[in-house]
């Protein structure tokens, strides 16, 4: 079936706005995905039928208990969870992480040792490094390959020992889109008693996660970058979570998802989050999927990949043949790595600030600098001017890859 690009661009008011009789094109989807309808008018009605606390007998109350429930299992089904209660719901997944970095090194003894990457965001490395300074734990660096832009599962097992806890990797870069095999990282380090903690918030919005494969302990992501309200999502196996000292109030709920989840729940986003994964569902039903919400969900992936694929190869050949540009990371055809619509690249002459700034001129939204992959930035010598950062979201079209591709070739032309 025809991938339907126009009736999806329909359910995104967003792209409809114009600046001076000029459209909008939005490239910068890798820190933030604009959102259907749906999601707005389910925050909408939120804040208007059923703003209130949790736990009342009253009608909004109780809506309110309705939509946080509904928020929970939306996510389940979007991570490939039959329980709810593996969900844990807050503000980002930065702050997800700060917070369940306490409880999980809680009980690690001085001197024990947490592997992070060189290639991940720094969502997923400084948590890390904070709480290893609090209770005296050690730090191994993972490095990522040059040519392929991955973690070598071989690098992690020569860095695992009898003392390592806990490795933090990401699934797929916020800088170069290449995706690492944490299938493997994970069954190999679970093997050897190692906690593992993946942070999805680049792959999330391009290939379906199931998280029982992918054989982690926790997993998180971000909303917001699939068509969502500004949340951060963390999935944790729930052998492991009912045994973590939660850092909560005293009179707070102790059980799950609640006790990770500190203070009043924003439930108009959790309204939002529903009406996201659904839009998910919607796809998918649209592409012909039967079943349950799960099996939409995934038929949309796979449809949502093979269309933003297209558009991504057409992206990085584009950006290739221009003189002066250098992709950071994978390209198809040179390597073999697979990898999300992320695309980061540089040129030999002109700043990525003024690469971005001419991009935005031209109404096509970009970001540049380091995007806090700042491990990774430094390693490869460009943490001062980062690189310019664009991505594919699967509303976007091939008109607007060729536009945005002669647009950098006028950006760094010269006068």
């Amino acid at each position: 079936m025809t991938f339907p690009i126009a009736q999806i661009r329909e359910r995104f008011p967003a792209l409809s706005v114009t600046d001076e009789h000029r459209s909008r094109i939005y490239l910068d989807n890798p820190a933030g995905t604009q959102v259907p309808k749906q999601v707005i008018d389910e925050i909408a009605r939120c804040l208007t039928y059923t703003t209130a606390n949790l736990g009342g007998k009253f009608r909004t109350s109780r809506a309110a208990d309705d939509i946080y429930v509904s928020g929970h299992r939306a996510m389940a089904d979007f991570l490939g969870t039959n329980d709810p209660g593996e969900i844990s719901i807050g503000a980002s997944m930065t702050a997800l992480t700060f917070h369940m970095s306490r409880s999980i090194c809680r009980n690690f003894a001085h001197g024990d040792e947490i592997i992070v990457t060189r290639m991940d965001h720094e969502g997923n490395v400084s948590p890390w490094l904070e709480i290893a300074k609090d209770r005296g734990l050690v730090i191994r660096w993972a490095e990522f390959d040059r040519e392929t832009w991955t973690i070598n599962p071989e690098s992690v097992r020569q860095l695992t020992n009898e003392r390592t806890r806990l490795i933090a990797l990401n699934y797929a870069s916020n800088m170069t889109g290449a995706i690492n095999d944490v299938e493997i990282i994970a069954t190999e380090t679970r093997q050897s008693g190692v906690l593992v903690y993946i942070d999805a918030v680049q792959l999330a919005p391009h290939l379906l996660i199931d998280v029982d494969t992918t054989n982690c302990d926790f997993l998180v992501c971000s909303p917001y970058k699939f068509y969502g309200p500004h949340l951060g999502v963390l999935w944790g196996r729930r052998e492991i979570l009912e045994t973590l000292h939660a850092y909560k109030c005293r009179c707070s709920d102790n059980n799950l998802p609640g006790r990770f989840e500190i203070g009043t729940p924003a439930i108009e986003l959790l309204a939002g989050l529903s009406a996201c994964i659904n839009h998910h569902a919607w796809l998918g039903e649209a592409l012909g999927a039967k079943g349950d919400r799960r099996s939409k969900i995934a038929e949309a992936f796979e449809a949502s990949a093979r269309y933003e694929s297209t558009l991504v190869h057409a992206l990085l050949e584009g950006l290739t043949a221009i003189p002066g540009v250098e992709i950071i990371g994978p390209i198809p055809g040179l390597s073999t790595t697979a990898r999300v619509p992320t695309v980061s690249f540089r040129h030999r002459d002109v700043t990525p600030a003024a690469i971005a700034l001419s991009l935005a001129a031209d109404n096509i939204f970009a970001w540049h600098g380091h995007n806090y992959a700042f491990e990774m930035a430094r390693v490869l010598g460009f943490e001062q001017h980062g690189g310019v950062r664009v991505g594919i979201a699967h509303y976007n079209t091939i008109e607007e890859v060729r536009r945005t591709i002669e647009a950098v070739t006028s950006a760094v032309s010269g006068p």
